[in-house]
């Protein structure tokens, strides 16, 4: 009662065949491969669309080598009561 073996698997696969035919079965390949092509590109171009926009909106700020940038930090002011 433990894995199937190759045979259960070769007597489903007879019967799906059987019950769909080889036709319904060969369609729903083709359009399962087109939907899975399709998501691919679809997430190609979602990453490549998000790499252009984030590039667009980074700024450009060089700084050259041994340069130190000063930054002054502020501290929040007022109290919160809780």
């Amino acid at each position: 009662m433990g894995s199937f073996s190759i045979w259960h698997w070769l007597v489903v696969l007879l019967i799906v065949a059987l019950v769909f035919g080889t036709k319904k079965l060969r369609n729903m390949g083709t359009d399962l491969g087109g939907a899975v092509k399709g998501f691919k590109d679809g997430m190609k171009e979602a990453n490549d669309n998000a790499d252009k926009e984030s590039a667009d909106a980074a700024p450009t700020q060089r700084v050259a080598s041994g340069e130190t940038i000063d930054v002054q930090a502020k501290e929040k002011s007022g109290s919160s009561s809780q």
